[in-house]
Protein backbone atom coordinates (compact mmCIF):
# COMPACT_ATOMS: atom_id res chain seq x y z
CA UNK A 1 0.00 0.00 0.00
CA UNK A 2 2.77 1.95 -0.70
CA UNK A 3 1.61 5.41 -2.37
CA UNK A 4 -1.41 3.83 -3.76
CA UNK A 5 -3.55 6.53 -5.11
CA UNK A 6 -1.11 8.76 -5.05
CA UNK A 7 0.42 8.26 -8.23
CA UNK A 8 -0.05 9.97 -11.42
CA UNK A 9 -2.53 7.36 -12.50
CA UNK A 10 -4.59 7.06 -9.25
CA UNK A 11 -5.91 10.64 -8.97
CA UNK A 12 -8.43 13.25 -10.68
CA UNK A 13 -5.50 15.23 -11.26
CA UNK A 14 -3.87 12.28 -12.86
CA UNK A 15 -6.14 11.25 -14.96
CA UNK A 16 -7.16 14.86 -15.81
CA UNK A 17 -3.54 15.07 -16.94
CA UNK A 18 -3.50 12.12 -19.45
CA UNK A 19 -7.10 13.07 -20.71
CA UNK A 20 -5.09 16.63 -21.47
CA UNK A 21 -2.49 14.76 -23.04
CA UNK A 22 -4.53 12.80 -25.20
CA UNK A 23 -6.60 15.62 -26.42
CA UNK A 24 -3.44 17.39 -26.79
CA UNK A 25 -2.18 14.36 -29.35
CA UNK A 26 -5.59 14.43 -31.48
CA UNK A 27 -5.57 18.38 -32.06
CA UNK A 28 -1.95 17.78 -32.82
CA UNK A 29 -2.47 15.01 -35.66
CA UNK A 30 -5.60 16.71 -37.04
CA UNK A 31 -3.33 19.87 -37.54
CA UNK A 32 -0.77 18.33 -39.54
CA UNK A 33 -3.70 15.94 -41.67
CA UNK A 34 -5.15 19.61 -42.35
CA UNK A 35 -1.75 21.25 -43.32
CA UNK A 36 -0.94 18.07 -45.41
CA UNK A 37 -4.00 18.32 -47.39
CA UNK A 38 -3.73 21.68 -47.89
CA UNK A 39 -0.56 21.03 -49.58
CA UNK A 40 -2.07 18.03 -51.59
CA UNK A 41 -4.97 20.09 -53.04
CA UNK A 42 -2.38 23.34 -53.64
CA UNK A 43 0.05 20.97 -55.53
CA UNK A 44 -3.00 19.34 -57.77
CA UNK A 45 -3.78 22.98 -58.58
CA UNK A 46 0.09 23.45 -59.68
CA UNK A 47 -0.32 20.16 -61.60
CA UNK A 48 -3.36 21.59 -63.25
CA UNK A 49 -1.78 24.78 -64.08
CA UNK A 50 1.07 22.97 -65.62
CA UNK A 51 -0.76 20.75 -67.84
CA UNK A 52 -2.66 23.25 -69.54
CA UNK A 53 0.51 25.27 -70.05
CA UNK A 54 1.56 21.94 -71.45
CA UNK A 55 -1.07 21.97 -73.90
CA UNK A 56 -0.67 25.41 -75.31
CA UNK A 57 3.07 24.98 -75.56
CA UNK A 58 2.18 21.69 -77.81
CA UNK A 59 -0.38 24.19 -79.93
CA UNK A 60 1.95 26.30 -80.17
CA UNK A 61 4.74 23.62 -81.51
CA UNK A 62 1.70 22.15 -83.98
CA UNK A 63 1.09 25.96 -85.21
CA UNK A 64 5.14 26.63 -86.21
CA UNK A 65 5.30 22.86 -87.97
CA UNK A 66 2.24 23.70 -90.16
CA UNK A 67 3.91 27.46 -90.69
CA UNK A 68 7.56 25.65 -91.72
CA UNK A 69 6.11 23.17 -94.19
CA UNK A 70 4.16 25.56 -95.42
CA UNK A 71 7.60 27.57 -96.16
Amino acid sequence: MNGMGHGIYGSFWGFFLNLLIILLIVVAVTIMLNKSGYMASKDNERLVKIEKDIEDIKKTVEDIKSKLEEI
